[in-house]
Parts: structure tokens; sequence; C-alpha cells
């Protein structure tokens, strides 16, 4: 499946659990719900994955972390 795809089927599941929750919820809330229906489509998803970041030719290895991992590939 190419990126296009994989990000079509990440936003529909999205925008389909916004309209069936609602707004208000906490991030985390919405993170964690979102990640059954991509698992259920047979995506790998991982949660708060660590993503090192470099400046001036330090390396910081918990710059920030991503809220969902898909594929390896999209960080929705």
């Amino acid at each position: 499946m190419v990126a296009n795809e994989m990000g079509k089927c990440i936003v529909d599941s999205a925008v389909q659990i916004h309209r069936e929750t609602g707004p208000g919820l906490l991030e985390t809330v919405y993170e964690t719900i979102l990640t059954h229906p991509l698992r259920q489509r047979g995506f790998q998803v991982e949660r708060q994955i660590a993503v090192p970041i470099e400046y001036l030719g330090l390396r910081f290895n918990v710059g920030f972390r991503a809220d969902l991992v898909v594929e390896k590939k999209v960080n929705p």
C-alpha cells in the first residue's frame, strides 16, 4: 500500500472516531481509540515513540514523541 492510501485510511478512521465521540476528549483518548481501527485494517501501529533530534552536532535521544507511527512510515 502506498503512503497516500495509508494516509486516507488513517484520516478516514480519525474522522469517523471524531464523528462518533465528538470534540473535547483528551488527545490520548483519541490516540488510544485510533489505534484499534488501524490495527483492524492490518496496520502495524506503535504509540508514543521517541524520535531523536540533532542540533548543532548534538544528538538528543528523546527530542519529542510521535503519538502514533503507522507501518514505521506515517506519523499521524
